[in-house]
């Protein structure tokens, strides 16, 4: 816990959250049960955060998040800098090897996919923008713990709930893996969320200046490192990452 308080900011704080987890409107009462308080307390709350624009109220009296926060998180957002830039070559990539692909980075310990291509082809893999993903159990949150600064990497291992619960023996072995990674400078795995996919996953940008994402290619045909199909995968997505790169000067 936090050695400051501030009740009001962080009741106002878990509206937003609450709202924003949730697909429809919802009543006042059912904001209040969703944090945990009576609809007294957030009465004058949600009136704040509706004069300030950041919920609208529909004429039923429901409430939902509005895109004042879409707007604020994009006046100097450097993700929005990197997606103008690989977008195109996302594109691009999808069109080379008539697959889908994705854009990834870390968000509050998990994978948070910003950005995605779909495959020209007649049946392609979707991923929705802004989806959380567990980093230990995709291809893409590997490459990024990989490619972590150690004492960050470590930090946010020891509280992951997935890597908590494998044995000691198969704890060690996802670091080895995770070093592996590191060496070969990408993983291609099958995905262990999705049957018949296999991922293909390169970092892009540094650690070091905060503009860092992976960029993984998600195969709908099974390909292997060691055959023609893979090996055309690793150096596509390679060669795009690597393009990417250079037109951000990382």
């Amino acid at each position: 816990m936090s050695k400051y308080s501030a009740p009001a900011l962080e009741k106002g704080l878990d509206i937003i959250e609450y709202l924003s987890y949730k697909a429809i409107p919802q009543t006042q009462t059912e904001i209040a049960v969703g944090v945990s308080k009576s609809p007294n307390e957030i009465y004058r709350m949600l009136a704040v955060l509706e004069n300030r624009g950041y919920l609208i109220r529909s004429t039923s009296g429901k409430y939902s998040i509005s895109l004042k926060l879409y707007h604020i998180s994009h006046r100097h957002s450097p993700v929005d800098s990197l997606l103008k830039v690989a977008k195109p070559i996302m594109e691009e990539l999808s069109n080379t090897t008539n697959q889908s692909c994705h854009m990834g980075i870390l968000y509050n310990r998990k994978l948070m996919i910003i950005s995605q291509t779909k495959s020209p082809g007649p049946i392609t893999l979707s991923i929705e923008e802004g989806s959380l993903f567990p980093l230990i159990k995709t291809t893409s949150g590997r490459v990024i713990l990989a490619f972590l600064e150690q004492q960050h990497r470590d930090k946010i291992i020891k509280e992951d709930e997935d890597y908590k619960a494998l044995s000691s023996e198969d704890q060690n072995q996802f670091l080895k893996r995770l070093d592996v990674i590191k060496t070969l400078g990408y993983e291609l795995k099958n995905s262990e969320i999705t049957l018949g996919v296999t991922d293909v996953g390169v970092p892009v940008g540094k650690t070091i200046n905060g503009i860092f994402s992976v960029l993984t290619v998600s195969s709908l045909t099974s390909v292997h490192q060691e055959n023609k199909a893979g090996e055309f995968l690793i150096e596509s997505v390679k060669q795009a990452a690597s393009a990417i790169d250079s037109a951000m000067k990382l």
